[in-house]
Parts: structure tokens; sequence; C-alpha cells
């Protein structure tokens, strides 16, 4: 069956088929032509795979982009060059680590021949480790760099990495776009340096991972708390990822003696049998969880991705059912904790700060603003919380940082969200609510009616391939286009645009720039929408999946316990109202 494609995507399968990749490559791709597969063989070639401002992320499989040994080598290759560039006549060394994904073991000592066939001493973790631990690893073993091998949360397809920085954050201005050129710059597979030299490649663990759990021990700020609830009934899955390395090694160093594992999901599989996406921010990759709760009567639940950066976490609500709390509530709970904590120390002098992004709720900011902290908001992505951690280290007091995608950082002995931690902070925040006589849905209401109930709500849409990147494009210019001039009955009052750095009055028509180069803030696509009674609504491309995200948060004030569930309905109903009415469906 004859084959037809566009001019530079035939030009790559050409490359592909004639250059020095390894037969079995050839034979897919040729497998793929011969059985008629346009559709595939479009996607997998009509571009060369993008290494973006955080690392690579792709499908697995053949072609220029797909996460293979040869786009992978390129991006390595490429960043190798940098960092030796970066850092002339120093001894340059990197971490590395992988999660339990397909190919992730493979892609992560692939990376570190690369590096040590460049000359750069490598320190590679001898199995797979959570991402958090990548990060405080940089800094503990001082390395100018580090790759955690990973996709995250994404669907068993996908594989990719991130590229961290010597502060063990994710790479930021101006390293990033200047890793990219170099990059791309790797035309050729025989650019490469596959051959490793294993006397720079040393293999790490325990030297890691006990002075780690250690410094997440130092995070808790009621340890007497604990042990009075020491048998708090936990239960906790991994979700087939990195998790069951450190998660239940942490609550034991605690101190916590009643943690339930869900077995059929605590042995890492990259396929994960027992759930359709390794995502805690979806019910069905908890619900296993769930179930073992409510046979065990648990206080609290817990599950982390696959690379260990997030977790999703649940509680019994006041009519004794299982709720689970999405990234807003939680990253509120852990700052409402940790405020009243620091506060009660006497710790906050007015030199302390919060972080968190642009699309998470602003009920942080109306907590920091009551406690006298200040909160920096930043672009969607923990390298810009890690960025401003780093601008005001010595200056300033980091206590925690959090992003609605259940991302939250405690401390800054890791640059980047840390699940981990969070589950260590989590359980004692439960604790300390139970020793009270009260469950972690009492505090969550009590945070409410002392500073108003925010409700928020994401639309995630998938486009996927090329056709859907284009259509995710034109959404966002449809939306700049026609701007809404209301939205659930309230005016909006202002509209900011990121990716152009203007903030417009919509009441006096002023157009006004949003100061490029501050701490977390550049240029990026993101529009947000405000109204006269609070509302919020934010829409962005995801820069990590093909997705197109729709962020909308609404607020009332909760008068009472007692009318929660009313108040809640009418947070829930207004924010249909305004899916329904911007169609973001």
């Amino acid at each position: 069956m004859e084959i037809t494609l566009d001019s530079p995507t035939q030009q790559r399968v050409d490359k592909w088929l004639s250059g020095n990749y390894d037969a079995a490559t050839k034979e897919s791709i040729q497998h793929l032509i011969d059985s008629g597969n346009t559709t595939e063989l479009n996607d997998s070639f009509y571009r060369d795979l993008e290494f973006g401002t955080g690392g690579l992320r792709g499908v697995l499989g053949v072609g220029s982009n797909r996460m293979n040994r040869y786009t992978v080598g390129a991006a390595t290759q490429g960043l190798s060059n940098y960092i030796n560039a970066a850092f002339p006549g120093e001894d340059i060394s990197v971490a590395i680590a992988h999660d339990s994904r397909r190919m992730s073991p493979e892609f992560a000592r692939l990376v570190a021949d690369i590096f040590s066939a460049n000359g750069i001493k490598v320190y590679l973790f001898s199995d797979l480790r959570p991402t958090p631990e990548l990060s405080f690893a940089i800094r503990q073993l001082g390395c100018q760099s580090g790759i955690v091998v990973t996709a995250s949360h994404n669907p068993p397809e996908y594989n990719g990495y991130k590229v961290y920085w010597n502060d063990g954050g994710q790479v930021v201005a101006p390293h990033d776009k200047a890793i990219i050129d170099e990059v791309n710059k790797i035309t050729s597979i025989d650019d490469i340096k596959f051959e490793g030299v294993p006397e720079r490649i040393q293999l790490i663990d325990e030297e890691i991972d006990a002075p780690y759990v250690e410094r997440v021990k130092s995070n808790a700020v009621n340890p007497d708390v604990i042990k009075r609830q020491a048998d708090l009934n936990i239960v906790y899955t991994p979700i087939h990822g990195t998790g069951i390395t450190l998660v239940p090694r942490v609550l034991d160093a605690l101190g916590f003696t009643n943690v339930h594992i869900v077995e059929q999901q605590a042995v890492p599989d990259g396929n994960f049998p027992t759930v359709k996406s390794p995502n805690p921010e979806e019910r069905a990759a908890m619900q296993l969880a769930l179930d073992l709760a409510n046979s065990l009567n648990a206080d609290l639940i817990m599950a982390t991705d696959p690379d260990a950066d997030r977790v999703g976490a649940g509680a019994r609500n006041h009519h004794g059912e299982f709720e689970l709390l999405n990234g807003n509530q939680m990253a509120s709970l852990i700052i409402y904790y940790l405020l009243n904590a620091w506060k009660d120390a006497g710790k906050l002098t007015g030199k302390e700060f919060v972080a968190k992004t642009i699309v998470t709720t602003d009920l942080i900011d109306q907590m920091c603003k009551r406690y006298g902290v200040t909160c920096y908001n930043t672009l969607t992505g923990f390298k810009y919380i890690a960025e401003v951690i780093r601008e005001l280290e010595g200056k300033e007091q980091f206590i925690a940082g959090g992003e609605e995608s259940y991302g939250y950082l405690i401390g800054d002995f890791v640059r980047d969200k840390d699940a981990i931690a969070s589950c260590a902070i989590i359980a004692e925040l439960t604790a300390y609510a139970k020793d009270q006589g009260k469950s972690l849905f009492d505090m969550l209401m009590a945070m409410y009616q002392e500073n108003g109930f925010y409700y928020e709500s994401l639309v995630s849409l998938t486009k996927k391939g090329k056709a859907g990147a284009e259509e995710i494009q034109q959404m966002m210019a449809d939306f700049r286009a026609n701007p809404p001039k209301s939205i659930a009955g309230s005016p909006v009052v202002r509209v900011d645009d990121y990716k152009e750095l203007t903030r417009l009055d919509a009441q006096s028509g002023q157009i006004s720039a949003i100061e490029a180069g501050k701490m977390g803030i550049e240029s990026s696509n993101v529009l947000q929408f405000f109204t006269a009674d609070d509302t919020k609504v934010s829409a962005r491309p995801s820069g990590t999946e093909p997705k197109i995200k729709f962020y909308v948060s609404v607020r009332e004030p909760l008068e009472s316990k007692e009318a929660f569930d009313d108040t809640y309905a009418q947070l829930k109903a207004k924010v249909q109202r305004v899916i329904d009415e911007l169609q973001l469906t």
C-alpha cells in the first residue's frame, strides 16, 4: 500500500531508514509502511520530539517524535555539550534516577553511558527512586545537573525525562533555552557518544536514602502529637510506582505504626495493570485504596504517582463517607497547618514566604495575608517555585509551596514537588486533627469558615496528535480574539495574558504590562479572566501532555459547618454554569 506523507515527514522517515540506526528500528518503520499505517507513521515522524524547557516526554516507539534510544541519546548528547561548556575546568558530575515505567531502567543506563562518554562523573541510583530524592541528591552530592527518567502520571505508553540544575530545581532561564539550542544542534546520531565509560559511573542508594529520610523527619512540627496518635489508621498505595521505596519507611521513621499498603499496587510495574491511568488526581486510580480504607475503617488514604512527586489523599467527611481532597484543598490544608504551627511557635518574623502557581487557589493568598506571610505566585510548573526559593535563599525563609495538580513542597532541602515529604506532613496534620477529636475534613471546614469557601474545578480536554495540537492552538487564539465580557452573570473586570505579558482593565480599557523577569514569571501561553465576584477562569495548554486545561475558581463565605453542604452545592452549580457558558467541553 502506498503511503503519502508531506515532504518533511518523508525526509525524516528516509533518514531513519538509511542512517546508522539498528536493524530492529528499521524493520519496525518498514512494517508501518508495508501495513499502510499512515496515521502512526505520520505521528511518529511529523516532527522531532521536542526537547522542551523541562526535558523530554513522549510515546515510546520508533521515530523522530517518539521516546527511544536515539531521541533520548540526541537530547543527552546536547545536554552533555551544554554542561561541559557551562562549567569549564570543573570536575563535573550528574545524578540520575528513574521510575517504574517501561524502558526507564534502560534509558537511565543509556543516559549514564552518554554522560560518562563525555567526561562527566555519573551518580546512578541502583534501582528506582522518587523524583524528589533525585533533586535532593544533586544538592547532597554537589552535582552540576541531574536527570530523572519518568513520564510522571502519564498513561503507560509514555516515558520521558526531566532535567535539573545544580540547585536541585528543574532548569529555568537562561539554561533551559540554551540547552534546547544545544540539543537542536545534534542532527545526526553519529554525533552521539553511546559508548559508556564504566569507571565514571558510580551506583548510589542508601548513602542518599538515609539523609533524605532524616531531612523529611525534620519537617515534623508536632512530634508529640505523632507519638500520641501513632496508631493513626493509614492506607497507602504507590500505584505501582517509586513511592513504595520511601513512603512506608518515612511513615515508620516518624512513628506511625498502623500503615496498610494496597498490596495489589505495591509492586512497581510500568504497565500499571490495576488502573487505566496511574494518576492520583483520578478517583479510579485510588479505588483499591478506597475499598481497603472502608474495610479497615481508616482515618486517611494517600496515593502517590509513579515518580512520587504528586500525592492524592482522602478522609472521612462529616457524613462518615470517604471524600478525596483535590490538589487545591490539600495544598491549602498543608499551608494552613504550617502557618498556624509557625505562628504558635513564634517563628513568624515577617521574612517568611509561601509560593504557589497562578492557577492554584487564591485561598492560599488569603491565608498568607492574614498571617503576614508573603505569597509569591509563579507560572505553572514547580521549577518556577524552585526559582523563587533560589532567588530568596538567605533573604527570606521558605515555609511551603504547592500547586493544584497535587504537588507540594515542605522545606527547601528538595527543590521540586515532593510526595514523600507531603505524605509525612499529611499524616501529621491528620494526627493533629484527631488529637483534638476532629477529622481532617473538620480541619478543612474550619479553614473555609475562617478564610472563605474557595471551590475549584479543572476541565482537561485531550487532543492527540498533530491535528489535536493545532486545535488547542486555535482554541487559545479564539479566546484571545473574543474574550468573554461576563462569566456566570458577573462582569469580567480583568484579563491577564501571559503570552503577551499584558493585563487588561476591562472596565477602563487600560492595558498595563505584567513584569517579565520577576521571579517565576516569563512569557507563557496562559489566559486568565477575573470577574467582579471573585470568579477566576484560567486557560493553558499543558506543557507535558496533549491537553488544554481550564481552571475554574469560585468563592462564597461559609457561615457554619452546618451550611457546608448547601454552600458546596451552590459553588458546584456555579462552576458548572461557567463551564457551560464558556463551552469548556
